[in-house]
């Protein structure tokens, strides 16, 4: 295979691109696209067969599952369940934007993104470009445009030398982030920030394009998982000690440490070792904690699942702009 490489410099354009990858994904085929961030493989989020594209194409395995990109807060209730007041706060302040959220999957949805533990990470890209392919497709499993191991694509000749031969086609809309300079260095290509609310409290899995404290305004609660590691290695050493040891998240459970030989292991390390493209590897992790409140719902609920034209008409009524 040898993508296609599409340009979208003029309406016309732009109009065969998006509609080569609404065709492709749809069809259960992957296409690079740009986002608000880098460029993205992109798969159709409802297409088992497509998320194990993507996944091949990067060379990964169904233990690290893409997010979901969409098009628009709205999108929200349909695709998470137990939404909280964090979630809805963070989605209102930040997106569109760089944060990625991660929250319980509706268990209705027929869908498979790899061993995500009954969650989905989802993100509303400030792109306008991605959101009309988004408008246009619905909710797409969506991974940073590279092999494993290797950096990010931020523009479409970056992409063609990793994944040219392993893509249906290939959006070129320049460099990303937008305004980067072409000779900017890949680190300061930022991925997204992402916060697992799973749990009692919000608690940030990869450190990213959003400051703490901004966060902090909107979700006073948030803590970070060395914050938390703070706090239970207070805990075992005081039993008896209940506060916080971070400034500002409050009370709540703790989530547990990181199983060894874990992602989530994976990110603590590397984030103190100073190994950020590591760090950026990683897109959905989740607090043990998560883990643990899923297999409790598991065993409460028996919930037929959707099939994929159940789910998409939930998402995309007949009546007015089935894709908006």
């Amino acid at each position: 295979m040898n993508a296609t490489v599409y340009t979208v410099e003029t309406d016309e354009e732009r109009e065969t691109a998006v509609s080569a990858v609404e065709k492709a994904v749809l069809d259960g085929r992957t296409a690079v696209i740009p986002t608000d961030t880098v460029y993205g493989i992109a798969a159709d989020a409802f297409s088992r067969g497509g998320v194990q594209q993507l996944l091949n194409a990067k060379g990964r395995s169904r233990q690290m599952p893409p997010p979901v990109l969409i098009s628009d807060a709205s999108v929200l209730p349909g695709l998470a369940d137990e939404l909280n007041a964090d979630t809805e706060a963070l989605a209102e302040a930040f997106w569109p934007g760089a944060l990625t959220l991660i929250v319980y999957s509706q268990p209705s949805l027929n869908w498979d993104l790899g061993e995500t533990r009954g969650t989905v990470a989802l993100r509303v890209p400030d792109d306008d470009l991605t959101r009309e392919i988004l408008r246009r497709t619905g909710p797409l499993a969506v991974s940073s445009a590279n092999r494993t191991g290797q950096a990010a694509a931020t523009n479409a000749d970056e992409a063609v030398a990793q994944l040219g031969d392993r893509v249906e086609l290939i959006v070129d809309d320049g460099v990303r982030p937008i305004g980067r300079a072409e000779v900017a260095t890949e680190a300061e290509a930022v991925p997204s920030t992402i916060i697992d609310l799973t749990g009692e409290r919000p608690v940030v899995v990869r450190e990213g394009a959003l400051d703490l404290d901004s966060l902090r305004k909107v979700a006073p609660r948030l803590i970070t998982r060395d914050e938390l590691e703070r706090e239970q290695e207070a805990a075992e050493e005081s039993p008896d000690r209940t506060e916080s040891i971070a400034d500002g998240p409050g009370d709540g459970p703790h989530a547990a440490p990181a199983t060894p030989g874990s992602v989530e292991e994976g990110l603590v390390t590397s984030h103190r070792s100073g190994s950020v493209d590591q760090a950026r590897s990683v897109d959905q992790l989740r607090t043990r904690e998560s883990a643990e409140n899923h297999r409790r719902r598991a065993r409460q609920e028996d919930i037929r699942p959707l099939g994929v034209d159940e789910a998409r008409s939930l998402l995309f009524p007949e009546s007015g702009d089935e894709r908006s």
